[in-house]
């Protein structure tokens, strides 16, 4: 009733908006659940999804350390240390952290050819966590749903060999981690995938690890030992005239 004494009216269904719009996400949350209950790829393609774009918020938002402040990294933790870089460094490759970073990090604690070593360790072993993550989450859902060229690039990858990991490997389309994820998306096989990450990885491996030895030491670095990623570069353009020679006499 208002004050002069008539009654209140109130719309049809108007108290009921709110509640109409509650039971409305109910059921759309009931169907998502009973999709990705009935479509278990689907949700584990999900979870891929979020687990990248979860890594690429902390790249955002977590400092990265100075390469300058690293060697007393290596003093503390003494014999455990080799370890600890490979094991480390392949966590944050798997992360998406950037393999230059890990690279120069390794030079800079253990110097030019022991961090090389140290940097390859890590790329090998985060290339074959990175593939099996995919595999596992994204790929029964892309192959159920791939059609036409789609299709066939996944036959590629299929039947591609060492140079051909290697040429994607050292083309400007992604980072370490990332390639690693799509790859195991793919119908690829894991050896050849995995000698072929660290073939790729080998010349900036040596070249970077120079750098940030010299970062913290430039009077005590051996500038030969830079040398290989000349040897590097040099092999991988090979490689790469190789397989698009080979590629093109396919019939």
């Amino acid at each position: 009733m208002t004050h002069d004494g008539r009654r209140r009216t109130i719309p049809r269904g108007g108290h009921h908006h709110g509640s109409h719009h509650r039971a409305r996400r109910h059921r759309m949350g009931i169907r998502l659940r009973w999709r990705l209950t009935r479509d278990p790829a689907t949700g584990r393609f999900g979870l891929l999804l979020l687990l990248l774009a979860g890594f690429g918020v902390a790249l955002l938002v977590v400092p990265r350390p100075d390469p300058a402040d690293l060697p007393g990294l290596a003093d503390r933790l003494g014999g455990y240390a080799p370890v600890t870089a490979v094991i480390g460094g392949a966590l944050l490759l798997v992360a998406l952290v950037p393999r230059t970073f890990i690279t120069l990090a390794s030079g800079a604690l253990f110097g030019a050819l022991e961090g090389a070593a140290y940097a390859l360790g890590a790329a090998l072993l985060a290339a074959a966590i990175g593939f099996m993550v995919g595999r596992v989450l994204g790929r029964e859902f892309v192959a159920e749903r791939i059609r036409g060229r789609l299709a066939r690039l996944d036959g590629w990858f299929t039947r591609q060999n060492v140079l051909g990991v290697v040429t994607v490997r050292l083309l400007p389309i992604a980072g370490f981690g990332l390639v690693s994820y799509g790859y195991g998306t793919t119908g690829a096989r894991v050896l050849p995938f995995l000698v072929g990450s660290v073939v790729a990885s080998a010349p900036t491996a040596f070249g970077y690890a120079a750098v940030g030895a010299a970062v913290t030491s430039p009077g005590q670095v051996n500038w030969f030992a830079a040398a290989p990623a000349g040897l590097g570069l040099i092999a991988s353009a090979v490689l790469i005239h190789r397989w698009w020679r080979t590629e093109r006499n396919l019939p």
